[in-house]
């Protein structure tokens, strides 16, 4: 038993040491509201809360739904 405690606390250990790898801001979506109707990635017009991310230095816009 003791010998297992071992190997969880050294798997802790490693994990707590290892960097974090951080996602490029390009992979990340963040919830936006937008004023001015912009066109989302199948080509409608999306305003209001919506999603959206960098994609090759230009915004992309994705329809927000809330879960409820």
């Amino acid at each position: 038993m003791l010998h297992i405690l071992a190997n969880s606390q050294d798997a802790l250990r490693t994990l707590a040491s290892s960097p974090k790898q951080s996602v490029p801001d390009d992979q990340i979506w963040h919830v936006w509201t937008v004023t001015i109707p912009r066109r989302s990635i199948t080509g409608r017009l999306v305003w209001g809360t919506v999603w959206r991310r960098r994609d090759d230095g230009q915004w992309i816009y994705k329809k927000y739904t809330e879960w409820n």
